[in-house]
């Protein structure tokens, strides 16, 4: 995601990402993974249960998800995998971003 981040900027689109634990935990996440978008903590499950995918594999943690919303807070295009290895490529969030 982090080496496609300027054609989701040129297409004036933002990344963030979700993680089931609290902001420490995120900040580190963050830093091994070396990303430079935000990845905000949902310690209580809220966002993650709130979108349908926290312990969805039943493992405790969110299930890997990516959601294209709209300006107006509309979801316009979504997946959600069906294992933890299950995440599409960017190429296919920029062409659904693009349809949009």
């Amino acid at each position: 995601m982090e080496r496609d981040k300027a054609e989701f900027a040129a297409k004036n689109a933002q990344i963030v990402a979700l993680a089931v634990q609290n902001q420490n935990g995120a900040t580190q996440s963050a830093q091994f993974a070396e990303v430079s978008y935000p990845i905000l903590a949902d310690p209580d499950h809220a966002i993650t249960e709130l979108f349908g995918v926290y312990d969805l594999l039943g493992d405790g943690v969110a299930a890997p998800a990516v959601f294209i919303i709209d300006q107006a807070g509309q979801i316009t295009w979504s997946h959600i995998g069906v294992d933890l290895g299950d995440r599409p490529a960017n190429q296919v969030i920029l062409q659904n971003l693009s349809a949009k």
